[in-house]
């Protein structure tokens, strides 16, 4: 299906020069002198990389037929992480070097959005928080809870997290997965 720029909205996925993006953010610039053109902030759904680009007014592109699915994280075999479609069981391999930052929050049976264009999975959305266990941390010195300081914890998946000092090892934490941080106890 073939859109305009007048129809630009943000979140809206096109296909330009053989690649797929998602507009971040656009504006429609009509200076007093020559024609008017549309600046828009573009994020590249395959690469993650993000591009200003300028269209003419009324230029015309291809709207990207993009799906999403929720499936469950069944293993990882090594070199691919294998998902399970919730409503069809259909079994998916992602490789490793595709998960980028999601890989660091999965746990096995975690239910995850999986975006994808065609037959080509373009990512994996996890959850805003998820319930990691503590694996190894410093223990808790009594008494050092006023400076109000942190510490380093190593995750059950292997992320490193900065915590309090209260925090021990096999609690359960609530965990940000958009910039890694602690939020509280579970």
């Amino acid at each position: 299906m073939s859109i305009s720029t007048a129809d630009f909205k943000n979140g809206l996925t096109i296909e330009v020069d053989h690649a797929i993006w998602r507009i971040v953010e656009f504006q429609h610039v009509k200076p007093g002198k020559g024609g008017a053109f549309v600046r828009s902030k573009l994020k590249n759904l395959r690469t993650g990389a993000v591009q200003e680009k300028t269209f003419r007014a009324g230029a015309k592109m291809e709207l990207a037929e993009i799906s999403q699915a929720t499936m469950q994280y069944l293993y990882n075999d090594g070199s691919n992480y294998v998902f399970m479609n919730t409503e069809t069981y259909d079994q998916v391999s992602i490789p490793n070097e595709q998960m980028k930052n999601a890989a660091k929050y999965l746990l096995e049976n975690m239910e995850v959005s999986v975006t994808s264009f065609g037959n080509e999975i373009l990512g994996v959305e996890v959850p805003n928080t998820v319930t990691l266990t503590v694996k190894e941390t410093e223990p808790g010195i009594r008494g050092d809870t006023a400076t109000g300081g942190s510490k380093p914890a190593t995750m059950e998946t292997g992320l490193v997290v900065q915590v309090p000092f209260f925090v021990n090892a096999d609690d359960k934490l609530i965990i940000n997965t958009q910039d890694g941080s602690y939020v509280s106890r579970a």
